[in-house]
């Protein structure tokens, strides 16, 4: 065989990279693809002692069963929601706070507002979740506080379930914007500089700038990153949602979600491994449908903003 053409080649040729790749991709399919054969649950009535191939086909029952469900609809909404203002308002925040990072003339400050917005990203859901109570607590909460600082009255945050999709939007941007800032940031220092100066030299002001020239370098990056969004936009964030809700039922109405319906079965329900398997296999196949959808939106607009 002729290594100088083909695939072959191309793997003697850059050896060493892809030896560095191997221990990521045995991860990778060791984590996502081995359990491929577990989704057969979701068509069977399981039975541990049968085993997953021992067990007694169900069909379509377990599916049945979530869509028949009186949660289904209210679970799936809150899902879609809380994802979709994720979605939207994180990439417009991010975009925003690049393109204000970029303006600073001062590396040091520009530094600074940047790791500010960044630490957040590491901190673990558990000590999120306490930041989130200590600001919200009816009895010691910051918000409260202040709210008695201006001879308003304590609102038990707990018991109301109508702000936390606000608020879990809000914790969730606070947290990973810091994260989607830096990308956004590093495409518009690659900008090619030449065109910024043509656009000075033509008497361009920085606004005019940012929309004719920033913004649409850009607009490549955005779609990429949403497109990746919006394949998980049926998974709720299980654990900054339920760092911060927890078992709460009170909040349940406007809270709960996909995952933490299907956690909350797994601990209550005896585990139905087989009901479980089906929601997620929903969530994946649905998942991938929008992605198709979306994908093929995006390659209308620009084919080299597509993912594929």
């Amino acid at each position: 065989m002729n290594m100088k053409n083909g695939i072959l080649a191309e793997l003697w040729k850059n050896r060493s990279y892809y030896l560095m790749a191997v221990p990521g991709l045995a991860l990778l399919i060791v984590i996502s693809y081995f359990p491929y054969p577990g989704m057969i649950l979701a068509f069977k009535n399981f039975n541990p002692m049968d085993g997953i191939y021992g067990s007694p086909w169900a069909g379509f029952e377990n599916f049945k069963f979530f869509l028949d469900n009186g949660d289904f609809l209210r679970i799936t909404m809150n899902t879609l929601w809380i994802n979709f203002n994720n979605i939207f308002w994180g990439t417009m925040l991010a975009v925003v706070f690049a393109l204000m990072l970029n303006e600073l003339r001062n590396r040091t400050m520009k530094r600074v507002f940047q790791s500010i917005m960044f630490i957040p990203y590491f901190f673990s859901f558990a000590i999120v979740g306490k930041i989130v109570l200590l600001l919200f607590s009816s009895e010691y909460g910051l918000v409260n506080e202040l709210i008695h600082a201006f001879n308003g009255h304590s609102i038990q945050w707990y018991t109301d379930p109508a702000p936390w999709v606000k608020i879990l939007v809000s914790t969730n941007i606070w947290k990973n914007v810091g994260y989607s800032v830096i990308i956004y940031l590093s495409v518009i220092t690659g900008i090619d500089e030449e065109m910024l100066e043509a656009a000075s030299l033509d008497g361009a002001s920085r606004v005019q700038k940012i929309r004719y020239i920033l913004i649409p370098n850009l607009i490549p990056t955005i779609i990429i990153l949403t497109l990746m969004s919006i394949g998980r936009i049926f998974f709720g964030d299980f654990a900054l949602i339920y760092a911060i809700i927890e078992n709460n039922g009170l909040l349940f109405e406007t809270t709960d979600v996909i995952d933490t319906y299907i956690y909350r079965s797994m601990i209550t329900g005896g585990g139905d491994y087989g009901m479980i398997t089906a929601i997620g296999l929903c969530q994946s196949v649905v998942g991938f449908i929008v992605v198709l959808g979306s994908n093929w939106i995006a390659k209308r607009y620009d084919k080299d903003s597509a993912l594929f």
